[in-house]
């Protein structure tokens, strides 16, 4: 296993336009011992922006691992993972879908479009803490992820 608890921060980028999912989120995160640097943007736009380093965000560092809600505004989660998986530069990224939908067909779509794992949201509040600490554990202690100097 691979021991990131004394390496450089692990960057996540956490896509979600749900305040208190967001809170709660962050919270599970930081409740760990790896050191994590998680950024969040409410959008699609700007996920696309934040991982392109489109202004505003031109000193943004490459997530390590993407976690993508599929419901927002503007440009939701489908037609952002579209486009990373269309880019070159983007589409080994990990994206684990974190979202409240259970419908089969977000399901098979988010998978088809590239998804790397798919994770419907718990109601309560300890349940959703332990999945975000199971998404943590797996991603961050049991795989190992391209270091950001290999992406292309």
């Amino acid at each position: 296993m691979k021991d990131y608890s004394v390496s450089k921060p692990i960057e996540v980028l956490l896509v979600e336009d749900d305040l208190a999912d967001v809170d709660l989120t962050q919270e599970a995160l930081h409740e760990s011992k790896l050191l994590l640097n998680i950024n969040t943007v409410e959008d699609g736009f700007k996920a696309l922006a934040y991982l392109r380093c489109e202004a505003p965000y031109t000193a943004a560092r490459r997530p390590d691992l993407i976690l993508l809600d599929l419901n927002m505004p503007r440009k939701n989660g489908r037609e952002v993972l579209r486009e990373i998986k269309a880019d070159d530069r983007l589409k080994c990224i990990p994206v684990v879908v974190l979202t409240t939908s259970q419908a089969e067909e977000d399901i098979i779509e988010s998978y088809n479009l590239g998804a790397n794992c798919y994770i419907t949201k718990p109601v309560g509040l300890r349940e959703f803490e332990k999945v975000v600490l199971c998404i943590e554990a797996f991603w961050f202690t049991v795989v190992t992820l391209p270091t950001r100097e290999t992406h292309v």
